[in-house]
């Protein structure tokens, strides 16, 4: 095996750590034998390496290990700046969530059966109508838009009110809102 300068500088770092292959050594060496140029290269390398791997050529200033300490140290801890903005935030978190279940929890007094339901205003609370018992309404009696008159049940609008039950928005609309 032959190889060029270019070849040599290219492996130059690998030939001093000894970590070219045997062919490839033996090659290099007869080249460097012949070449000049390619010798003082690596007898340059050589000194590079002999000057950086001494540990005394580069030396940390003085007071540096402790500099680096302390900083290491400032950085690894939580503040309490932090600690405290996490807690004003897990605060706020659950006064949001209280005014919500607060909120919630005050329109809970009567439920009506229909989503879409109207509370009745000022409906007589001895007026007699008329149930469905799973119905989400009450009629006055003689309603037309009343499909199943079997099982209807009569009872005070106040009674009927406080189950749940709302005006029904043809034959009531008058107690309607």
């Amino acid at each position: 095996m032959v190889v060029n300068c270019e070849q040599v500088w290219h492996e130059v770092s690998d030939y001093l750590d000894g970590e070219v292959g045997v062919e490839l050594r033996a090659a290099m060496d007869e080249h460097l034998r012949a070449c000049k140029g390619c010798s003082s290269l690596l007898a340059g390398m050589r000194n590079v390496v002999s000057l950086y791997g001494d540990e005394r050529m580069v030396e940390a200033p003085l007071g540096f290990s402790y500099r680096l300490q302390r900083r290491l140290e400032e950085n690894s801890h939580p503040t309490r700046r932090t600690f405290f903005g996490w807690a004003v935030a897990a605060a706020a978190t659950v006064l949001v969530a209280g005014s919500f279940e607060a909120a919630r929890s005050y329109g809970l007094g009567r439920t009506p059966r229909s989503a879409h339901a109207q509370a009745g205003n000022h409906v007589p609370p001895d007026l007699m109508v008329l149930v469905y018992p799973e119905g989400k309404t009450f009629h006055a009696a003689g309603c037309p838009f009343i499909l199943d008159k079997k099982n209807l049940r009569p009872v005070a609008a106040q009674e009927a009110q406080r189950e749940g039950y709302v005006p029904c928005v043809r034959c009531m609309k008058q107690y309607l809102s």
